[in-house]
């Protein structure tokens, strides 16, 4: 309700200009409070203070509104006109130019239109620094002996994870509550993830299982969130994406190490059949037992086989000491002979074979030679290569075209420099020319 002071037709109150101003967005901002305006961007302006300005409109109305710095640097997604946008906050007047705006303190995409182009321009700018890469996807621990799990803890996806876990191998469960669609959700999903990886190492979960159930693009919105796709990547433990149903894809799901299609899957994917390891481990034990088993046997049959051997050792010995003995006595025997020729050779030994001036003589003798077998050969070669040659400059002159001109052969080739081999090749009026070995003349086809 207006106050009557300010409307009073029978005694009309004086204001000055400001304070008809005051009164006018107080009354505005009173009556209205806060309010949700969904419309289409347009005139969009961002001013060096920070302080972004623009309308929002639809077919028949524009409403103008405004969005301080601190507001604006915390919007997810870049604003451009024509998107279509939800804006809440307070309606008020604006003195200066005589107009009322809304005051936003919120904006959200409105359409899935316009969500669908923000999550595109998002995808690309992630890609592009890499946080989607294969190259950096961490492998999941094959027995895990904590688990991380972030999600709601009210829902079927919760009961569903620890069911299927407690089915397959009973694990230790870290549950860390979020709320998984707000305001609120993105931020408190990516603290969660931080604060898994902040725990000392006895406590850390060796998994993460980041799960939601299924719905539409609004409500998945939060995973599509840029703060928690970097807190993923940035993750040192395992993530495992379990967000929505099969056919939802968020930006979670890119940058997790692996992707489930269900958080049922996410369970599967997180620990082992116990049932299944314990038969798997009784065939290995089997089949490590009966390798032992034939181990043993093997070994007792060597041993057996040393035992054999060794009984004959002592006759084995005596057998080597015999024959060193006869190959002792046989070189006790030939090592007199054998000084005795030694001694022969020596003396019939002659020390002039000793002279250097002989072994001179004979060392250059034996160089002259070699030399003149040198020269023999090099001439030789230079020879054949001489003749080789002359047949070679012989064959070249007689293939010479110059010398074919001179045994009154020609050459005709038309104005481009071709040759002419056939008169079809010419035609009436046609010009050409003739070589000779002596010169060219010009001719004409009549």
């Amino acid at each position: 309700m207006l106050e009557n002071s300010f409307i009073n037709t029978a005694v009309p109150r004086e204001f000055s200009v400001s304070e008809l101003s005051h009164k006018i967005k107080e009354i505005l901002e009173q009556n209205l409070g806060y309010i949700k305006v969904k419309g289409e961007i347009s005139g969009l302006k961002i001013a060096s203070s920070g302080h972004a300005y623009f309308n929002l409109k639809d077919n028949l109305s524009i409403l103008a509104c405004t969005c301080w710095r601190p507001v604006f640097s915390k919007i997810p997604f870049p604003l451009s006109d024509g998107m279509e946008v939800i804006a809440s906050g307070k309606i008020t007047s604006y003195g200066g130019q005589s107009r009322y705006q809304l005051s936003v303190d919120r904006l959200e995409p409105a359409g899935i239109g316009a969500m669908m182009q923000i999550l595109k321009e998002r995808k690309a700018k992630l890609e592009k620094e890499g946080l989607f890469d294969q190259s950096r996807k961490k492998l999941l621990p094959f027995m895990p002996t904590r688990i991380g799990i972030v999600t709601s803890i009210t829902g079927a996806v919760i009961q569903d994870i620890i069911h299927r876990i407690t089915n397959r191998s009973p694990t230790h469960i870290i549950v860390w509550p979020v709320t998984v669609q707000g305001e609120t959700a993105a931020r408190e999903v990516a603290s969660a993830i931080d604060g898994f990886n902040e725990m000392d190492k006895e406590q850390r979960p060796d998994v993460i299982i980041v799960a939601r159930g299924g719905g539409s693009i609004e409500d998945l919105w939060s995973f599509n969130e840029e703060i928690v796709v970097r807190s993923v990547y940035n993750s040192n433990i395992p993530i495992i994406s379990a967000v929505g149903h099969e056919t939802d894809y968020t930006l979670i799901d890119l940058v997790a190490d692996v992707r489930a299609p269900t958080p049922t899957a996410a369970a599967e994917f997180a620990v082992p059949v116990a049932a299944d390891l314990k038969y798997t481990l009784s065939l290995y034990y089997s089949k490590l037992l009966n390798r032992i088993n034939g181990l043993v046997d093997y070994k007792n049959q060597t041993i057996t086989n040393f035992n054999t051997i060794l009984k004959y050792q002592l006759s084995y010995i005596n057998s080597v000491e015999q024959r060193l003995d006869e190959l002792n006595f046989k070189l006790l025997e030939s090592l007199p002979n054998h000084i005795k020729t030694k001694t022969i050779i020596l003396s019939q030994f002659f020390l002039e074979r000793l002279i250097p001036n002989k072994i001179l003589s004979y060392k250059k003798l034996e160089l002259s030679h070699h030399t003149l077998d040198l020269h023999r050969s090099i001439n030789k070669i230079l020879e054949n290569i001489h003749h080789k040659l002359s047949l070679n400059s012989v064959s070249l002159s007689s293939l010479n075209y110059k010398n074919i001109l001179k045994r009154g052969f020609a050459i005709i080739s038309n104005d481009d420099g071709n040759v002419l081999a056939s008169c079809k090749d010419v035609k009436a009026d046609d010009k050409f020319s003739i070589r000779f070995f002596d010169g060219t003349i010009a001719a004409k086809k009549l």
